[in-house]
């Protein structure tokens, strides 16, 4: 199996084009956005073109079928409200690179997947929960998202290019390739990281509802100010938090949404995301359980009515040994002396695949750690290193088959 590197970066930069921010590598391609529908599209001609059957589920779940028995590659090509480059694109490009080469030297058979709104528009990698079992399409499309707008009605944009279902029985395995998201490859100066497992994660929007008033005439001990309980709340959660988590557990308030938001009201409503992120189911339950309380006890203490959105989550999975072991194989024999295993603590499809067949995933380094930003950013020889052992891994396992 023989990989052109040009013809990979060639078209990796040509699905940045899609939504391109205009600052440095930086893209704006969420979910069902014009840019993401004008992606897909793109990427369905290029798999065409691969010699590929194109698919589209409802979700908007891109694939591109060999025929008959394959391994699964890819990732996603959605990406966040301000995004680099990279993340999940690279595993979508990188697993048409290998299906190109496995088609020109015989075989093995490579399909290849872009899954929807694994960037959690209105989830938590929604497509491929869906595509999975995890989550029904009907509960789907009651999710919303920041702007209120539903999954259902957001899919519509998809709709003339869905085909139907896509069964995952034709599937020997998955295998995803993607940036690390994260310091340590970068740091240590090595080129590949063979994941070991990938961290569960918990994600539900909290309401604190208090008393909308007048920013001027309210005493500050009358208040029932919608603010002020999350920043309470936020305090009280970071000490209690200390003696359940490990350094390697995070938890994360991203989105604040205040009502009115306005400068001379006391807000009256406060609706944001928590999130939680570790390998150890059990650990995520007894997070949550701190969560709750804490947020119950400010509630009560400052007249707030409280109401939970959803719990959304994945529970932490470990990579399956023998495609494991493939991916450690290509990585001694393309960058000898410059890899590691390493666990995940970004969340990825490969999660929600796992209940459908083994899988396993690979990372390059991220220049700085930096992700999910416009500045992500990954040198191309590390970029086309981590082409190359996911080619040698499919070689690998085709040959044991």
């Amino acid at each position: 199996m023989r990989i052109e590197a040009d013809r990979f970066l060639k078209d990796l930069h040509a699905l940045r084009g899609f939504g391109a921010s205009g600052v440095g590598k930086g893209v704006v391609r969420p979910a069902y956005s014009d840019a993401d529908i004008a992606a897909r599209r793109w990427l369905a001609r290029q798999m065409e073109d691969a010699g590929l059957r194109v698919e589209v589920d409802a979700m908007g779940n891109l694939f591109g079928l060999a025929e008959g028995p394959s391994l699964l590659l890819g990732s996603h090509s959605d990406s966040q409200p301000e995004g680099g480059w990279l993340d999940g694109a690279l595993g979508v490009i990188a697993a048409l690179e290998v299906a190109r080469a496995a088609r020109d030297a015989g075989g093995p058979a490579v399909s290849v997947v872009s899954f929807q709104d694994e960037e959690g528009r209105f989830g938590v990698t929604t497509g491929s929960a869906v595509w999975s079992g995890q989550l029904t399409q009907k509960d789907a499309d009651r999710l919303v998202d920041h702007a209120g707008i539903a999954l259902g009605d957001a899919r519509r944009a998809v709709a003339d290019m869905v085909t139907g279902a896509v069964s995952a029985e034709q599937f020997t395995g998955f295998i995803e390739l993607h940036i690390e998201q994260g310091p340590t490859l970068d740091t240590s100066g090595e080129q590949i990281g063979v994941v070991t497992d990938i961290v569960g994660i918990r994600d539900m929007k909290i309401t604190f509802e208090g008393q909308q008033n007048h920013a001027g005439t309210t005493p500050m001990h009358l208040r029932r100010d919608a603010f002020q309980a999350v920043s309470a709340f936020n305090a009280v959660l970071n000490d209690r938090l200390r003696n359940v988590v490990t350094p390697q557990t995070v938890w994360t308030i991203g989105h604040l949404s205040l009502h009115p938001n306005a400068s001379s009201i006391v807000p009256g409503r406060a609706v944001f995301s928590m999130q939680w992120r570790d390998a150890d189911s059990d650990r995520l339950g007894r997070m949550e359980t701190v969560i709750r309380t804490a947020a119950s006890e400010i509630a009560e203490d400052r007249g707030m009515d409280l109401s939970y959105g959803p719990m959304l989550g994945l529970e932490p999975v470990s990579m399956d040994q023998r495609l494991r072991s493939a991916l450690e194989a290509g990585a001694e024999a393309v960058a000898p002396g410059k890899w590691r295993t390493l666990p995940s603590g970004a969340l990825h499809d490969a999660t929600n695949v796992s209940r459908l067949m083994p899988v396993a995933m690979l990372f390059v380094p991220s220049i700085g750690g930096l992700s999910h930003t416009f500045e992500e950013d990954t040198g191309e020889a590390d970029l086309v290193a981590g082409v190359q052992v996911l080619a040698h891994a499919v070689a690998r396992l085709g040959s044991e088959a």
